[in-house]
């Protein structure tokens, strides 16, 4: 008899991006020319100077155990940091550096959340947020938003949501958004952090695209509000997509001191310290920053531009502008209610586009909103141009009968 999973377990579902990844890579890997829009990181190289300090670190042989929540040295180039870009004052006791932004965010709830507690999250969201919700015996609940207000929640939903749900003790809030690229301006995270403020909801923020924003817009972080807020707040960032630096995985979270003692105290037992070799590059990556960050961010843009361009052209589809990140969601609806090859959702959609049209894309219901696609656009304009000529061949046989 084979041994029974955890509850817990069987409600988790495989990441949606990395299984959809997969497949268009065994397709690429059998000679079909896939175009892979699903992958959510930087087709940049990392920088030379941040791979020059790990192969110092390295030829210094510092490659044993550190610090389980980082080396003081890159715990103050975190701070400094978050002090020069973010107007934020934190000291390294209160850094916690984890394996990946992700795994920050996981200690963190891990760490505050007991069982019946409510984790709120805007939908949509990031596909992991309601599994690491889950996996710390926490209730995910999701706070519905429009493309007409540009997918984000302002006091008024939050409000609404923290009394129909009166265990909410959670706000994961991102911006830049994965996966609208929605920005949230100041005034409106002011409303927000008063509403957290007054029902005292610890907020998670995740800002690991902050660098990647468009238009002139700034990104703020709702930390750096007033110290009401920022008691209340752990912020969470990494390395990974501004440096082009997803495989070396390192991400960290700033926060109360308490609150980052006891995320320390959950890794301690569950993945220990980062690796040594990437620790040390990351100083210097946070230290001794180059235009590379930049130069990403002025390519982007121009993608950005390109795609949205051509989708708008579309007829029938809906597209919100995305104001950071690399992501942008049209809308599909209109499609899957008017075509006659039993298509009905996005899941299907996706499938038949990559199968015949050979263009990977992610069904939006992955996020929370059914109806839409999310394109990552971190990818070339040869890749982007020729994409998205399928995608628009792809909708007008649907509406065509074909």
């Amino acid at each position: 008899m084979a041994i029974k999973l955890s509850n817990r377990c069987n409600l988790i579902k495989p990441s949606p991006t990395l299984t959809l990844s997969a497949k268009a890579k065994e397709m690429k890997d059998a000679g079909i020319d896939v175009i892979n829009f699903g992958v959510g990181e930087p087709d940049k190289n990392t920088p030379d100077y941040i791979k020059i300090a790990a192969h110092k670190a390295l030829d210094a042989n510092f490659t044993r155990y550190t610090a389980n929540a980082g080396i003081v040295e890159l715990r103050q180039a975190i701070c400094d940091k978050l002090a020069r870009d973010n107007g934020l004052q934190y000291s390294p006791k209160e850094i916690l550096v984890s394996p990946g932004a992700k795994a920050s965010i996981l200690n963190v709830l891990i760490a505050v959340c007991d069982s019946m507690d409510q984790v709120l999250m805007p939908s949509p969201y990031w596909v992991s947020y309601p599994y690491q919700a889950l996996l710390a015996n926490a209730e995910p609940v999701y706070i519905p938003t429009e493309e007409s207000n540009s997918y984000k929640i302002n006091g008024e939903s939050l409000t609404a949501a923290i009394k129909a749900n009166p265990c909410s003790k959670v706000l994961i809030l991102n911006s830049p958004s994965n996966p609208t690229g929605a920005v949230y301006t100041r005034e409106e995270l002011v409303d927000i952090a008063d509403v957290c403020v007054k029902h005292n909801i610890l907020v998670i923020s995740d800002e690991i695209y902050e660098r990647l924003v468009y238009d002139g817009i700034k990104h703020v972080s709702i930390a750096s509000l007033n110290d009401e807020i920022k008691q209340r707040c752990v912020v969470i960032n990494g390395v990974s997509k501004a440096y082009a630096m997803t495989g070396w995985r390192l991400g960290y979270a700033a926060g109360p001191q308490n609150i980052i003692a006891a995320a320390g105290r959950v890794q301690e037992h569950a993945t220990s310290c980062v690796n040594s070799i990437t620790q040390k590059a990351c100083v210097t990556a946070l230290n001794e920053e180059d235009e590379s960050i930049e130069n990403m961010r002025l390519e982007f843009s121009k993608r950005r531009d390109y795609l949205y361009n051509e989708l708008i052209k579309i007829p029938h589809l809906t597209c919100f502008k995305p104001q950071g990140a690399f992501y942008i969601m049209p809308g599909i609806k209109w499609y899957l209610e008017n075509n006659h090859q039993g298509i009905h959702n996005a899941d299907q959609f996706c499938n038949v586009l990559l199968e015949k049209y050979h263009v990977a894309l992610v069904a939006g219901g992955s996020f929370g909103l059914e109806g839409t696609v999310r394109f990552s656009y971190a990818n070339s304009i040869a890749n982007i141009q020729e994409g998205v000529q399928r995608f628009a061949a792809f909708l007008k046989d649907l509406a065509s009968g074909e």
